[in-house]
């Protein structure tokens, strides 16, 4: 038995017709012999939704306890949709909460930590024929009470139940393609990478560029537990989140502005003084005062005053893309 965990964010779950389209996809996936364990992130903008509840109710002062008791409410409103949907398609399905999950975690509220997955009932499930769909960004305690697991706390989720039940791949599926060379709304010729490493993504977000939340990128890292990010509106594949990644070289870039200055970063892997000075030259030769801040050989980050910064991106990119 094939089993993969497919997660959805909270975009492709924004209304009923998205949450059945993204049904249609976990029914596509059974009919391929795959086993899916599906996890679910709350409806684009609900978590905001129930934050702007509790401050009426409650004012600006309330317990951490109370608020991960209301916010996972968020992610099992889109399990019980989604297992509706399923079992509305005609295939047996079945809601979790974290908990029921297996997934036990420390006390620390808002920002919990797992301990551990027990992954009895999702087995059960499966071996039943039922396609478990579980609420992610949460687990419970030992005293019994309903943690969270931070922001992008899903993404967490899927990787954690991926490595209890030895699935073959995490499955991220967002509104966007993939991962690409440079942010294509700054660069139009920024192409979908195909494959990349743990540390390359966990370099993007250290210099700016949010993919998936970090802590899950890490897990699965340690766990070597292979990821995929791709939409839930497009049936093309996505980027894949190895060990190994692509070929050594720059993959991507990244840009980040802070006040008056703007830091461009080159991340790839075996990146050495060569790569320096290729970037360097390019930012001369386009007029650029750039200076190296920071080189590594998984990051190369050059400053510029900020007005500057896309220019850079777009030069740098055309040379080493």
């Amino acid at each position: 038995m094939k089993t993969i965990i497919v997660k959805f964010g909270g975009s492709s779950l924004a209304d009923p017709g998205k949450i059945r389209r993204a049904a249609a996809i976990i029914l596509t996936q059974r009919r391929r012999g795959l086993h899916p364990v599906v996890v679910v992130s709350a409806p684009a903008n609900a978590t905001d939704e129930l934050l702007a509840l509790a401050a009426r109710a409650g004012g600006k002062k309330r317990s951490a306890r109370e608020t991960d008791a209301l916010l996972a409410a968020g992610e099992q409103f889109s399990a019980a949709l989604m297992a509706m949907a399923l079992e509305g398609a005609g295939a047996a399905a079945v809601s979790l909460t974290g908990a029921q999950a297996g997934i036990t975690t420390n006390s620390r509220y808002g920002d919990a930590g797992i301990k551990r997955v027990n992954p009895a009932r999702l087995k059960k499930e499966l071996k039943s024929g039922k396609i478990p769909v579980v609420a992610g960004f949460q687990g419970i305690n030992a005293a019994g009470d309903i943690t969270t697991l931070g922001r992008g706390g899903s993404d967490l989720t899927a990787v954690a139940l991926a490595r209890a039940i030895n699935a073959s791949v995490c499955d991220f599926l967002t509104d966007v393609k993939g991962i690409y060379t440079a942010h294509p709304a700054l660069v139009p010729d920024a192409r979908k990478i195909h494959k990349i490493s743990y540390a390359e993504v966990i370099t993007l977000a250290h210099s700016g560029t949010e993919v998936r939340q970090l802590r899950a990128v890490r897990y699965a890292a340690a766990h070597n537990i292979t990821l995929q990010l791709r939409s839930s509106f497009h049936s093309e594949a996505g980027t894949l989140i190895t060990a190994a990644g692509g070929t050594a070289g720059v993959t991507c870039l990244s840009i980040q502005t802070k006040g008056q200055t703007a830091r461009v970063a080159l991340i790839g892997r075996e990146l050495g003084a060569s790569e320096k000075q290729k970037a360097l030259t390019a930012a001369r030769n386009a007029g650029i005062p750039a200076r190296a801040e920071k080189a590594g050989r998984g990051c190369i980050t050059l400053a510029v005053p900020a007005a500057q910064g896309e220019t850079l991106l777009k030069t740098l990119h055309a040379v080493f893309i």
